[in-house]
């Protein structure tokens, strides 16, 4: 495949799938691992999921830059605020953070975030923080180039009070499916899950994952792949 230079100079961008889901007791983020600079795959492998405190994560989409400087910069805030309390921050506190500095500077950054985390207030939270800085306390949320394909999903699967293992199940296959959908969104699924005991990371291979409509079998090798659909040799 022909790559132009101009893919190759492109800003890197992680045309992405993040979702946050409240359930009984916390809450689960996800995300694919995919980052793209034009039609170029950049990083098939990527963390999308960042860590703010103990207790708080983001899950980052848009420029891969522009949500990196905004994680760092709240990061920042909230080990200070931290010291200044003696006590961790709420996920509150980190969302409205976010909102500060999205909102201050949203006519140049180009990024979408989720806030998740559990504090002993109000326990497990999801805050979507969209492009322009505007604050939303959602039971579940989702976001980037994947979302669109899973609106829907949502509307049809999402429930009140999902325990862990739903909540968590959900969310790795609303991720396959908008891998197998969104051409920006693809590689691995992590997941973390927050609550009152604890930060719990898991990850999901590519190979793992359910299969969906026209999806072919994961291979070995691109040779697999040629060989199955070699026409036997001709004998004479």
């Amino acid at each position: 495949m022909d790559v132009s230079s101009g893919d190759l100079d492109a800003p890197h961008s992680m045309g992405t799938t993040i979702i946050g889901v409240t359930y009984d007791g916390g809450v689960v983020l996800g995300a694919d691992s995919r980052t793209s600079t034009g039609m170029y795959v950049a990083n098939r492998a990527s963390d999308k999921i960042t860590q703010l405190t103990d207790n708080v994560y983001v899950c980052r989409s848009g420029s891969a830059a522009d949500s990196q400087i905004v994680s760092d910069y709240v990061r920042f805030y909230l080990h200070q605020h931290t010291i200044q309390l003696g006590q961790p921050s709420t996920v509150k506190v980190a969302a409205n953070l976010v909102r500060l500095v999205a909102y201050g500077n949203k006519n140049m950054l180009q990024t979408g975030l989720i806030v998740g985390g559990w504090d002993k207030y109000e326990g497990g939270k999801i805050y979507g923080i969209p492009l322009g800085g505007t604050v939303l306390d959602l039971p579940f949320t989702i976001g980037g180039s994947g979302s669109s394909y899973l609106y829907g999903f949502f509307d049809q699967v999402w429930k009140e009070g999902m325990t862990r293992e739903e909540a968590e199940q959900l969310v790795v296959k609303a991720v396959s499916l908008a891998i197998a959908r969104d051409g920006a969104s693809g590689g691995v699924v992590r997941t973390v899950t927050i609550n009152k005991d604890g930060v719990s990371r898991k990850f999901y291979p590519g190979d793992t994952l359910p299969l969906w409509h026209e999806e072919l079998e994961a291979q070995n090798s691109l040779l697999d792949i040629v060989a199955a659909a070699s026409p036997e040799p001709m004998i004479t």
